[in-house]
C-alpha cells in the first residue's frame, strides 16, 4: 500500500534580546551555570513579572514577515505543570490569544512553489536546562525566562525535503529580521516535528508521533525520513503506530522512544493574573512594519535583477553575513558575477562566520574591489588574483601587493604572438592532437605559454591567439 506523509512543525525560537522575557536578568550563552538568573526567574515569593518590550517588537516583526494576522491586545496565560526545569511550577505563555495567527510561508519544492499555512505564533518564556549524569541530574537556570516565540505550522508538509525546506527558509527569515541568531546547535532555534501516515487518497489523519528538539537542518531530513520508514514498516506488518514522543539518535540513524502519550495533558490554563492585557498602539505596530529590513526573497529577486543566476542568488542569500558583504562590495566593482564568485568562494573559505558577522576581518573592501576590477579588465589573471588575495586578507593594499610581487600581465599581442610561435614549434604533437579533437591539447599549449611568460601572459588572449594559429597549422 502507498502512504501519504502528514507533517506539522512546531518551532521554538529564542528572541535576540539583552534581557529575559519577564525580568532584567541578562540573556547569555555559555556563561557559568546559574549566574544569569534572578528572583523573578526562580519564582521567589512576592516577585512580579514585567514584560520585555523588545521581545514584543521582535515577535511583531516575525508575525509581519510570516503574513500573520496580529492581535494588538497582548494577553498571557499560565501553563501549569510540575517539572524540575520549571522553577515557578508554571510557564507564562499565550495559549488562548496568540499575538499572531493564520499566516503562511511559500517554499520551493521539486514540484514548484508550495504554500505552507502557519496556524499561530505566540510568545512565552523558556525553561531551565537539565544535564543528566549517571547518578545525578543538574539544572542550569540561566535559560529560564529567556524570551521565546513558538511558531506552529498546519499539517501541510508532505515529505522530509519539504520539512527541511520549511525550517531552513523560516530560520533564514528570522535571522534577516535579527529576531534571533538562529544557532540551532546552541538551542536558539529548536524543532518539534509531528508525523503521521495515512493511505494515499484518504482524508483521515493517522496516529502521529512527535520528534522532539531536532537541532540541525540536516537532522530534520534524516529524522523525518527515518520516522516515515519506521511507521511504514509497522503499518505494512499490520501493527498500530502508538502515539508517542520520540527523539532522533544521530548515531543509530533512527528515532528512539522517549515517552508514550495516552492523550492530551491537562495543563489547567488560566489567564496570567500578574500581567494585565496590554493594548499595543496601532501607530507603534505600523512604525515597526515600516522599518522591516529587506527579506531573503526580496534580496534574491534584486540579485537576479543584477544579472546573477538563480543558483548564485540563492547561494548568496543563504548566508546573511556573506550577502551583506556582497552588498557592500557591489557599488565598488565592475563585474557583479566576479564579485559573487569571490564572495561564494575565497571569501567564505578565508573568513570565518564570526569575522563576517561582526566585520572583524582585516580585508579592505576597496582593495578587494580593485583586484576584482583588475581581473575584470584582464590586467591580471585568475592565478595572479589568487596570489594577490592571500595578501589582501592580511590587510595589505592591492597596489602595494602587485608591486611587491612584481605582478604584470602581458597583453601585448606582438609579445604573445612570438611566444605562441615558440610553443607551437616546440610541440608539434599537440597540433596533431588538437586537430584530432583532443580538448586537452589546447590547455597544455596554454600552460606551456604561461610557463614561458612566467605566469604573466594574459591567459584569455593567449588562448585566442593559439586557436588562431592552430587553425592555420594543419598537421602533416
Amino acid at each position: 500500500m502507498t502512504y501519504e506523509t502528514i507533517i506539522g512543525i512546531e518551532i521554538h525560537c529564542e528572541l535576540k534580546t539583552r534581557s529575559k522575557m519577564f525580568s532584567g536578568a541578562p540573556v547569555t550563552y555559555g556563561a557559568a551555570p546559574n549566574t544569569a538568573v534572578n528572583e523573578i526567574d526562580l519564582g521567589h515569593p512576592g516577585v512580579l513579572p514585567s514584560l520585555n518590550k523588545t521581545a514584543v517588537e521582535k515577535a511583531l516583526q516575525a508575525c509581519m514577515a510570516l503574513n500573520l494576522t496580529i492581535d494588538p491586545l497582548v494577553r498571557f496565560d499560565r501553563k501549569n505543570y510540575f517539572y524540575a526545569d520549571l522553577p515557578k511550577g508554571f510557564q507564562i505563555t499565550q495559549q488562548f490569544y496568540p499575538i499572531g495567527k493564520d499566516g503562511w510561508l511559500d517554499i520551493e519544492t521539486d514540484q514548484g512553489s508550495r504554500r505552507i499555512r502557519i496556524n499561530r505564533l505566540h510568545m512565552e518564556e523558556d525553561t531551565a536546562k537539565q544535564y543528566h549524569l549517571e547518578d545525578a541530574s543538574w539544572i542550569d537556570f540561566n535559560r529560564a525566562g529567556v524570551p521565546l516565540v513558538e511558531i506552529v505550522s498546519e499539517a501541510d508538509l508532505r515529505s522530509a525535503q519539504e520539512a527541511m525546506a520549511y525550517v531552513d527558509k523560516l530560520r533564514n527569515i528570522l535571522v534577516y529580521l535579527d529576531v534571533t541568531d538562529g544557532k540551532m546547535e546552541e538551542g536558539s532555534l529548536r524543532c518539534d516535528i509531528n508525523i503521521s501516515l495515512r493511505p494515499e487518497g484518504t482524508s483521515t489523519f493517522g496516529t502521529k508521533t512527535e520528534i522532539k528538539n531536532i537541532n540541525s537542518i540536516s537532522n530534520i531530513e534524516k529524522a523525518v525520513a527515518s520516522e516515515i520508514a519506521r511507521q511504514t514498516a509497522l503499518l505494512e506488518a499490520g501493527e498500530a503506530v502508538e502515539q508517542a514522543t520520540r527523539r532522533y539518535d544521530d548515531v543509530a540513524k533512527t528515532t528512539v522512544m522517549m515517552r508514550k502519550k495516552e492523550g492530551s495533558v491537562d495543563y489547567k490554563y488560566f489567564p496570567e493574573p500578574n500581567i494585565p492585557p496590554i493594548r499595543l498602539p496601532q501607530a507603534w505596530i505600523e512604525s515597526i512594519r515600516s522599518k522591516l529590513p529587506e527579506l531573503p526573497d526580496a534580496r534574491h529577486a534584486r540579485y537576479k535583477g543584477l544579472g546573477l543566476s538563480d543558483y548564485d542568488a540563492g547561494q548568496l542569500i543563504q548566508n546573511k553575513a556573506i550577502s551583506d558583504f556582497f552588498d557592500q562590495l557591489l557599488p565598488l566593482v565592475k563585474s557583479v558575477k566576479l564579485a559573487a564568485n569571490w564572495c561564494l568562494g575565497d571569501i567564505l573559505a578565508n573568513l570565518s562566520q564570526d569575522q563576517l558577522t561582526h566585520r572583524t576581518y582585516a580585508l579592505c573592501l576597496s582593495e578587494l574591489a580593485a583586484m576584482i576590477n583588475a581581473l575584470a579588465d584582464q590586467t591580471i589573471s585568475s592565478k595572479q588574483a589568487k596570489e594577490i588575495f592571500g595578501h589582501l586578507v592580511e590587510g595589505k593594499g592591492y597596489a602595494e601587493t602587485v608591486k611587491a610581487l612584481n605582478i604584470v600581465q602581458v597583453s601585448d599581442t606582438s609579445v604573445l604572438a612570438a611566444l605562441v610561435e615558440e610553443v607551437l614549434n616546440e610541440n608539434p604533437q599537440s597540433i596533431v592532437d588538437y586537430h584530432a579533437g583532443k580538448d586537452r591539447a589546447l590547455g597544455f599549449l596554454v600552460g606551456q605559454l604561461m610557463k614561458k611568460s612566467k605566469g604573466q601572459a594574459n591567459p584569455a588572449l593567449s588562448s585566442e591567439l593559439l586557436k588562431a594559429q592552430l587553425a592555420t597549422r594543419k598537421p602533416q
